[in-house]
């Protein structure tokens, strides 16, 4: 005797929605269909139909934005290990007033690194945040998060106070997408007179300069954090797996 197996409706339709957005079909960032559509196209119950979709969102393949709908955000994210990178710390870091001075918040022309790894024109103009972190008394980082205008402006991002809440959950909210990998970018060299005022080094003093460009799942860089580290102040460390 064979069995067939044959699954709920929700899940049907939770890999159907799946299937949809990895071919590009709903693209991150577009609205999905209403809950009537769906129920209409696939023949579902509303609570099936709501039940599908509050699964794609704990997995994090779509995002709910009160009062406007339910949108793409795409893949979700690469799997990770239990050992914290730095670019995803930066990403979910919030500025807590106590460790954290937010020296400054405007609109300035994207220097061209910038402007490269954000994919925009040399001329266009982005939103930089900067913070310098504390440790006690002493300065420990210097923290820039570099946004494209038309995503930040209106939005907390753009605002002069401290960010209660990590910068992705922002990014995410303002651009109607997921933010999905982080692809980090590391240098070193010597300060420049404005990193001496705000960490207290010297001109000879070795920099680490670690950039971490966050993507969507379709490679589209959305926001670009930079961190401003003194060597003899810290020590990068990361483990990962060789198979």
């Amino acid at each position: 005797m064979s069995f067939e197996y044959t699954p709920p409706k929700y899940a049907q339709l939770i890999a159907e929605m799946e299937r949809r957005i990895e071919s590009g079909e709903y693209p991150p960032g577009s609205p999905l269909p209403s809950e009537h559509q769906l129920m209409a196209e696939f023949g579902m119950a509303r609570p099936t139909v709501v039940k599908a979709l509050g699964v794609l969102r704990d997995n994090g393949w779509i995002i709910t934005q009160q009062g406007k709908g339910r949108f793409v955000r795409g893949r979700p994210a690469l799997a990770a290990g239990g050992h914290p990178r730095t670019g995803r710390e930066l990403l979910d870091r919030k500025e807590i007033p106590a460790t954290t001075r937010l020296v400054l918040v405007g609109l300035v022309k994207a220097p061209r690194r910038i402007a490269s790894y954000l994919g925009i024109d040399g001329a266009a103009s982005v939103v930089l945040r900067k913070t310098v972190v504390l440790q006690g008394d002493q300065p420990s980082e210097i923290v820039s998060a570099w946004l494209p205008a038309q995503v930040a402006e209106g939005s907390a991002l753009a605002a002069s106070e401290e960010l209660p809440q990590g910068v992705r959950r922002l990014v995410e909210s303002a651009a109607g997408v997921g933010l999905d990998h982080i692809i980090e970018h590391l240098t070193a060299r010597n300060p420049t007179k404005e990193e001496r005022d705000l960490l207290g080094v010297t001109a000879s003093a070795a920099l680490l300069d670690l950039y971490a460009v966050a993507c969507d799942a379709t490679g589209k860089p959305w926001v670009v954090l930079q961190t401003v580290l003194p060597g003899d102040r810290h020590e990068l460390e990361d483990a990962y797996p060789i198979r």
